[in-house]
């Protein structure tokens, strides 16, 4: 799991490196940007469309992970919202507790023991 680790820190770092130097360079509209690229029907809109399906099943997977229960479904929309900046993080401290056992870390410890 450390190499893992090691590897989702790298991602973090990277990613949120590239998004400071976006924000400072851009500003934050994003959001417009993100939608008005999928209405214009262009490869950045496919792009963008296929981002947001794999994010939409990321948080969806931590939802489940959680039992869909209520703290599950709130880190599920900040996977959604908030990318791989926050599945990185999130994945980042569960690797950490599960204790080397993959079961764990993709099923969760109840359905990973059950």
């Amino acid at each position: 799991m450390i190499t893992l680790r090691i590897f989702l820190l790298l991602l973090w770092l990277i990613l949120a490196g590239y998004t400071a130097i976006v924000i400072s360079n851009h500003g934050l509209g994003l959001v417009a940007i993100f939608f008005g690229d999928m209405g214009a029907m262009t490869w950045s809109g496919q792009f963008n469309l296929d981002f947001m399906m794999l994010l939409a099943l990321s948080g969806l997977w931590v939802a489940w992970r959680h039992h869909f229960s209520a703290p599950g479904i709130v880190l599920g929309l900040l996977v959604l919202f908030g990318g791989s900046q926050f599945l990185t993080a999130y994945l980042f401290v569960v690797a950490g507790q599960c204790g080397g056992d993959a079961k764990v870390l993709l099923l969760g410890k109840a359905r990973a023991s059950g």
